[in-house]
Order: structure tokens, then C-alpha cells, then sequence
């Protein structure tokens, strides 16, 4: 018998952010994913308000802290992967493609030089099909690229934290228009995701609610198919791409993709403080 994840949930209602930590009982190992760093865009402070939450919780039932996932560099909201790792352990994983993302945003943002676009920011880069433990329970990496080019999902078990690859069925699926993004390759990851069996449970990292509808994050496979709005049984490759290009061209950037992209593709750690002993975080003009 696989051990049953225990999966608790953590939202952010001002990035619309789902943080979650899995484990197999109390007392045992956890995994952290997509955990959030509180930030106010008007001051450019930074509080950990969100974060203490999810520590307050891992404290509660006595877990030791095995990984913190990063399921790709966020553009919504900043990680507090940094933060968490300094007050309860664990090691920082994101998906080893994270360096393609690194690699055009030092240059976008014209980063310090000293900053290494290889990945050794994160203390492990994971790659597809790779098996970790958390406690008894098998985590396995599942790259689902198309959103961004270092996308990952995360299943454990019976359970699959899909990252930005899929919202719940009636807000359908992620923009593909970021540096990197690809339309079609989004549609074969989310075909591999619907290839597992029915009763898969899909854990979202965000939820836009419309209308009447409060915030929800867990749906299945079978919910899926039969009613994602995008991308539900018998869409093809070319109707959901062509779908896709027109939705992503009337799209806003997201409100804080300049400084979490920024924070996010340091595992969390914020700029190198400058002479004056203050971190900067950089808004290139005309630039995206």
C-alpha cells in the first residue's frame, strides 16, 4: 500500500497564490511548494506574514522540512523558498531548466555579474522522471513546459501540484506569451498531466474565481477533461493554440513580474545589498 499524502493548503488572497505542505503523518518529513513571500509594490517593503503561517503549521505538527519546491520562477508573486529554507531547513528545488530563465532575464535586467545563470542558486536542479523522497512518500518530477521553459510538476502519490500548467476547470490554463512560453508545447504538457488516471488529484498553484465562485484549488483528472474551458477531451493542438495566442494578446503583464521574477530566479534571496547596505530591485524601461 502507497501512503496517502496529507496535503494542507495555504491561500494567498492578494496574489491568488496556492502554497501547500505535504507529508505523510505528523511528525515525519514535509515538502513545502510554492511558498510566498509577502510584498508591498507601493513601499517596496517585504514581510513574512504568509510565510509564518506555513511555519506555524510545520511547527505544529512536529515536520521536519525535506525540500522546498519551486514549481518555476513565479512572475506573480515572490518566493519565500529563501526565507524558510534560513528558519526550518530543507533544501531549495526547482527544475533544472531554471537556467534557460536565468540566463534571459540577466540579461533583461542587466543583473550584477557575479550572478551565475547555472542554477547554483537552488541547493538541487531536478530533472524529468527524477524521484525524490519526502519521508515514506515518492515524490516524482514531471516537466510540463509551455508557460515557461522550466516548469515543473510535482507528483506525490495519488496527488500533483501542477504549478501555473492548469487552473481549475472553469479558468482553464496558463498564458504562454513570457520569454520562453510556447503554446503548443503547453498543450503536451497538459496532455501528459490528463494521461494519468481519473482519480488523480491536481493541486493548482493559483486560482482567479470568476464570479460567485470562492476560491478553489483541487480538482482531478476526470474533472479535467470532461470541463477545463481551454483544453477539455476532443480540443485539439491547433484550436487550443489558436485559443491560446488570441487570449494571450490581450493580456496585462502580471503586477509583479519585475520584481518577483527578479527575487524568484535566486531561489527566493533577494538582490546583493549595495554599498549603502540596501537592496535595489531594477525596472528596465521598454524592456518586456
Amino acid at each position: 500500500m502507497h501512503p496517502v499524502p496529507v496535503v494542507k493548503a495555504f491561500f494567498d488572497p492578494a496574489t491568488w497564490t496556492v502554497s501547500y505542505v505535504v507529508y505523510a503523518e505528523p511528525g515525519g518529513h514535509c515538502a513545502i511548494v510554492d511558498a510566498v513571500l509577502d510584498y508591498d509594490p507601493k513601499s517596496g517593503r517585504t514581510s513574512t506574514t504568509s510565510a509564518d503561517q506555513i511555519a506555524d503549521y510545520v511547527r505544529a505538527q512536529q515536520l521536519t522540512v525535506q525540500w522546498l519546491l519551486e514549481t518555476h520562477a513565479h512572475a506573480d508573486h515572490l518566493s519565500a523558498a529563501h526565507y524558510l529554507r534560513g528558519i526550518l531547513g530543507g533544501k531549495i528545488a526547482i527544475g533544472a531548466p531554471i537556467t534557460h530563465v536565468q540566463k534571459v532575464f540577466k540579461s533583461i535586467f542587466h543583473l550584477e555579474d557575479s550572478f551565475a545563470p547555472d542554477g547554483s542558486q537552488f541547493d538541487h536542479l531536478l530533472h524529468d522522471g527524477e524521484v525524490i523522497a519526502v519521508g515514506p512518500l515518492s515524490l516524482r518530477a514531471l516537466s510540463v513546459p509551455g508557460h515557461t521553459p522550466a516548469c515543473m510538476a510535482y507528483q506525490v502519490e495519488d496527488a500533483v501540484f501542477v504549478g501555473d500548467t492548469l487552473f481549475m476547470p472553469d479558468v482553464g490554463t496558463a498564458r504562454c506569451d513570457f520569454p520562453g512560453g510556447d503554446p503548443h508545447t503547453l498543450y503536451q504538457s497538459v496532455q501528459r498531466l490528463l494521461s494519468l488516471p481519473d482519480t488523480t488529484r491536481l493541486f493548482m498553484c493559483h486560482d482567479y474565481p470568476p464570479a460567485g465562485r470562492s476560491a478553489q484549488w483541487e480538482t482531478t483528472v476526470a474533472e479535467q477533461k470532461a470541463a477545463n474551458i481551454h483544453v477539455h477531451k476532443g480540443v485539439t493542438e491547433a484550436e487550443f493554440v489558436a485559443m491560446r495566442q488570441a487570449r494571450d494578446a490581450t493580456l496585462a503583464m502580471p503586477n509583479l513580474i519585475l520584481p518577483a521574477v527578479q527575487v524568484n530566479i535566486r531561489a527566493g534571496a533577494l538582490p546583493p545589498p549595495e554599498a549603502n547596505g540596501v537592496a535595489y530591485l531594477k525596472i528596465p524601461l521598454n524592456a518586456l
